[in-house]
């Protein structure tokens, strides 16, 4: 028996969906260097899987296969992909208790949450399986007599996709779906903490009748990671990859696709501001911030990072918000009851637990946490933090974790300005009832995203993405194939 078929050993009404091979070109091959590494359950601090353990070798095969793929699936039509996208939905949906828990046991996310991911990658491929269907170009008035002019829409090629751990398979639906809608076919290397939830989408995608090579997913440890990002960046067949990660590895992501001039989306870091003014509905602003910075523990890309309280409702907006953060519980993920689970790794609860400790060494009060957690190595205990001062980490890093730092501020030309004061632009928050002053924040707040009384943004229909360092070009909406297309001109005359 498996590691991973002991440790899902009569949790899953289908076993089948733990794979712990890769998958290139309708296969499950193992790495070509016959290795494996082990994945681990955050929740227990137990391994959870040998997966393979793939590395540039074993991409280039999956690029191969999924540049032969596309020389077909670049000529199926609309309808034939529409309806592979629509079958894969339904079977996301069918199996989103198994597939939540696979993905809860190895990220650590709360089952409810981990469940709801998997309805909200279904909608990504629900939505660009009808997407395609109306997706076109335009006609073009002419210029001359005899002529006709149009631009049409044809698919980029194979796309490279890199994966996060923190929305296993919400973003790599998010990726996949318009890809394949448009023409294209995919390699994908998913976050080497979370291969499984990858593999099994893949396995319903199989069976959903993707083609052999339309899409391929290759694990791998840390140890290739960077090795399999060169690859895939500097590799002339790949003509798009997007990546959704830290701003550090976007960079160097980017300017490694600059040698072939190849098309590049970048979903990368946030530091959001969380503005709260004095005219605001003080217990939605504070159910607002905690559904926006506790979602997945406090490890998304759109979380709070910086939280801005005008002087006339700080203190009571404290106090709101300690009572309501006390009362959410945390405990082992894929068990039902618990708002929270543990954060990725360890490691994540150490470099937090330093940022904590420097911010009550220059002075933050702690209103809540800031103690060890006693439910294992990879919890975090809830922290709220006031008296912050603008060189502590905690105010100018994102904090991947259940950490609110909370700002006081007198007026709104200044906390504008503090919350712009920052290379990054991915969501921003403001609560107000002032009609004025919500568009004047929807306008002047430096973020691709902006939520008005509300904490939770996304959705498929509406654009994602940053502006800043935050990243390049927008995922999901009526505009998400645009990316995975080239748009081309055709001129035919000789028609007088």
């Amino acid at each position: 028996m498996t590691l991973a078929s002991q440790a899902f050993k009569g949790l899953l009404r289908r076993p089948d969906l733990i794979q712990s091979q890769g998958y290139i070109g309708g296969r499950w091959l193992n790495a070509l260097s016959g290795k494996t590494y082990t994945i681990i359950d955050p929740s227990l601090d137990a391994p959870l899987a040998d997966v393979a353990a793939m590395t540039a070798d074993d991409t280039n095969v999956a690029i191969e296969a999924a540049d032969e793929a596309f020389q077909q699936w670049r000529n199926t039509t609309p309808n034939h992909r529409a309806a592979i996208l629509q079958k894969w939905d339904r079977l996301l949906r069918e199996n989103e208790a198994d597939l939540g828990l696979i993905m809860s046991k190895e990220s650590g996310k709360p089952i409810a949450e981990a469940i709801g991911e998997v309805s909200y990658a279904a909608d990504y491929l629900k939505f660009f399986g009808h997407e395609c269907l109306r997706y076109e170009g335009f006609m073009i008035p002419s210029h001359a007599h005899g002529r006709k002019m149009m631009a049409i829409r044809q698919p980029v090629g194979v796309c490279a996709m890199i994966t996060p751990w923190n929305f296993p398979i919400g973003m790599l639906a998010r990726k996949v779906g318009p890809a394949l809608a448009a023409g294209c076919t995919a390699v994908v290397k998913p976050a080497e903490s979370t291969p499984l939830s990858a593999l099994a989408f893949a396995k319903l995608g199989e069976e959903a009748g993707v083609p052999a090579g339309v899409m391929n997913i290759v694990p791998s440890a840390r140890e290739a990671a960077s090795e399999i990002g060169r690859t895939l960046s500097v590799t002339p067949t790949v003509r798009k990859l997007t990546f959704t990660g830290s701003t550090v590895v976007g960079k160097i992501l980017t300017e490694q696709c600059a040698s072939t001039l190849k098309k590049v989306s970048m979903e990368l870091g946030g530091l959001a501001p969380f503005i709260v003014f004095d005219d605001a509905d003080i217990p939605a602003a504070v159910e607002g911030l905690v559904q926006a910075k506790f979602r997945n523990t406090g490890q998304t890309c759109v979380c709070p990072n910086r939280v801005y309280v005008q002087a006339g409702s700080f203190d009571e907006f404290s106090k709101q918000l300690v009572k309501r953060v006390s009362e959410l519980k945390q405990g082992v993920a894929h068990q039902r009851g618990f708002d929270l689970g543990p954060l990725i790794n360890s490691g994540a609860v150490e470099k937090l637990t330093a940022v904590v400790e420097e911010a009550i060494e220059l002075g933050a009060k702690p209103l809540l946490g800031a103690t060890k957690n006693p439910l294992g190595p990879a919890y975090m205990t809830p922290t709220i933090l006031t008296n912050i001062s603008t060189n502590m980490r905690v105010a100018k890093e994102e904090c991947f974790g259940p950490i609110v730092a909370l700002q006081k501020f007198e007026t709104e030309e200044e906390v504008l300005k503090a919350a712009n004061n920052t290379e990054m632009g991915l969501a921003a928050y403001a609560f107000t009832q002032d009609l004025g002053r919500a568009w004047r924040m929807s306008e002047q707040l430096e973020a691709g995203m902006v939520g008005l009384n509300v904490g939770l943004i996304s959705a498929v229909q509406a654009p994602f993405g940053g502006i800043k360092q935050s990243g390049l070009g927008r995922e999901g909406s009526i505009i998400g194939m645009d990316d995975y297309t080239e748009l081309k001109y055709v001129c035919m005359g000789g028609l007088a």
